[in-house]
């Protein structure tokens, strides 16, 4: 597998992100491809969720936290530079195929770390019965995208607060808030975020694809396509 890599250090907003997954699916010629980003404060919600009854908008425009729709479905998650964020994108439409591998590789990293790990039927990755890691799926070009939100650490207040799923919803997993739902990846290994990423790297892939800056500035048009312009005036 092909580790797809920038031609610089520059940090993008997620949707540029989400807008590489697109290209390399579309665009490479490579059967499966992984990157790692991080990004500033942000929160992501699914292709068929309400923002307005999963984010705490208000929360988020006082305190920079950016919020853009993604292609995927599945729930709204928080992410930050304490975060680790995975696109994996793979040749084949089969979602439970995509799904299993991409769990699959995670648990293989989380052994290499000598953490004890497993997978759920929800795809989300399991540590000590709290949620490290969740992913979501789409299809495009015989390709399937997954993405995933890994917690090495993260900001809590923003955590707790720019996210407002119901009691509701809460109760029916058996617990009363989201702290209790996660676990941070930190609390388990004395790797660093950094060391961390380097390990995924040495276990999953070889060698490396470098974009062009050509190739950047189509993803850059691409990315516009994420771009809601009536969502981004409500936050305004």
């Amino acid at each position: 597998m092909k580790y797809i890599k920038l031609p610089d250090e520059k940090e993008h907003r997620l949707t540029f992100y989400l807008a590489m997954e697109e290209y390399v699916a579309r665009c490479l010629n490579e059967p499966d491809a992984l990157f790692l980003w991080q990004v500033a404060p942000t929160v992501i919600f699914g292709r068929n969720q309400v923002a307005e009854n999963e984010v705490n908008l208000d929360y988020c425009h006082a305190h920079d936290i950016q919020v853009f729709r993604r292609k995927s479905g599945g729930g709204c998650v928080y992410a930050d530079h304490d975060n680790l964020m995975w696109s994996f994108v793979t040749a084949g439409e089969h979602v439970g195929f995509a799904f299993n591998r991409f769990v699959n590789m995670v648990l293989l990293v989380l052994r290499q770390l000598g953490i004890e790990a497993v997978g759920t039927s929800h795809n989300d990755i399991m540590i000590d019965g709290r949620k490290v890691c969740g992913t979501a799926c789409y299809h495009v070009a015989g390709h399937s995208i997954v993405h995933s939100t890994m917690l090495y650490d993260t900001c809590m207040e923003h955590m707790l607060h720019a996210i407002t799923p119901s009691r509701e919803k809460l109760q029916r997993k058996g617990v009363e808030s989201v702290r209790q739902r996660i676990t941070l990846l930190k609390e388990y290994t004395p790797l660093s975020l950094e060391d961390v990423k380097q390990t995924i790297r040495r276990t999953l892939c070889e060698g490396a694809y470098v974009l062009s800056q050509d190739e950047v500035a189509a993803i850059e048009q691409l990315e516009e396509t994420y771009l809601d312009k009536d969502f981004i005036k409500i936050l305004q």
